[in-house]
């Protein structure tokens, strides 16, 4: 009599414990220290006097002060690009026929939110097979696994066609 008592018991304990298991975030990196998270520090140009304070900017609430850094712009001048490309004022005519080449299948407004949607399905249903966490693993590598590119066979595929390609890296141990 008490073998089914235990395991009833047993199950109601897990039941109660599978409870928790909802709305989990997708990867479990955290950070345990409650301290303050260094990445959210930075630094930003040093302050300098003007030439001229008339010629000064009057501020607006919301534009960028003059000693904030510009992330976007420094990123495309460390790959060797023009960093005044992120200004406004739309396309230059030197990039127009990139654009056109890019545009020749056409262009979808909404992508955005249709990625969002095909997103938030892989997310719903990696959730629905992903219910035992045995041993240290990667939520998000899991989900996405299917997605990745094999550069290997690519290359292979490519060569196959007759397109030239770069050598890719080595194959190394797939996780």
């Amino acid at each position: 009599m008490a073998l089914p008592r235990v395991l009833i018991l047993l199950g109601l304990v897990l039941t109660v414990a599978s409870c928790g298991w909802g709305n989990k975030p997708l990867t479990r990196l955290k950070n345990p220290d409650e301290g303050p998270d260094e990445f959210l520090i930075t630094p930003g140009k040093p302050l300098q006097e003007p030439k001229s304070y008339s010629e000064l900017p009057t501020p607006e609430p919301g534009a960028p002060n003059l000693a904030d850094r510009d992330p976007r712009a420094e990123g495309i001048a460390a790959l060797g690009g023009k960093p005044g490309a992120t200004a406004a004022g739309g396309i230059p005519a030197s990039d127009s026929g990139l654009v056109r080449y890019a545009d020749r299948h056409g262009v979808r407004p909404d992508i955005r939110q249709v990625l969002r949607v095909e997103d938030d399905k892989i997310r719903r249903d990696y959730g629905r097979r992903n219910i035992l966490h045995i041993g240290p693993r990667d939520n998000y590598t899991d989900a996405y696994k299917k997605q990745w590119l094999d550069a290997q066979a690519e290359e292979e595929r490519l060569r196959r066609l007759g397109i030239r390609t770069p050598s890719a890296p080595p194959a190394g141990p797939v996780r």
